[in-house]
């Protein structure tokens, strides 16, 4: 007579597969976590370079660069760029004016991450961006999670 056929898994059968669920974990998690710095650094560039077209009307319109994000285009050289807020659309950027010279001529936005947010353990660090359209950022270099820019 055959002998009873058991139901159900081994324990070394399940050891076997949680060693290979924790490998593909392992390898996962790291590429996750990049992709995710990159998918939300697209939201301090695309605000850079809103904030950047905006000091270009500005500059049109003024023929000087406003020295902050918020607040209203007036005066002569401007106050502000006429946002409501200096945060990104998603919230994980907050971009700030300087570099503004004495005859308000020149620009250099720079795009920090939230303190807190997830995006501040970004490898790039904060992104900036001038009025000669030059892209740098303060991390490391080269970034370790992809281009920054």
């Amino acid at each position: 007579m055959l002998g009873k056929k058991s139901k159900g898994f081994t324990l070394l059968e399940l050891v076997i597969t949680m060693v290979i669920v924790a490998i593909l974990a392992a390898i996962a998690l790291p590429n996750y976590s990049n992709y995710v710095y990159r998918t939300r650094r697209a939201d301090g560039k695309n605000m850079l370079e809103k904030v950047a077209a905006a000091q270009e009307r500005v500059y049109t319109n003024f023929n000087a660069y406003a020295s902050t994000v918020t607040g209203a285009p007036t005066g002569n050289p401007p106050a502000g760029l006429g946002f409501v807020t200096a945060t990104s659309t998603d919230g994980h950027y907050i971009v700030t004016v300087g570099g503004v010279g004495a005859t308000n001529q020149t620009y250099t936005l720079t795009a920090t991450p939230v303190t807190g947010d997830v995006q501040a353990a970004d490898a790039c660090g904060a992104l900036t961006l001038d009025n000669t359209g030059k892209k740098s950022w303060t991390g490391a270099n080269p970034p370790t999670n992809g281009p920054c820019w």
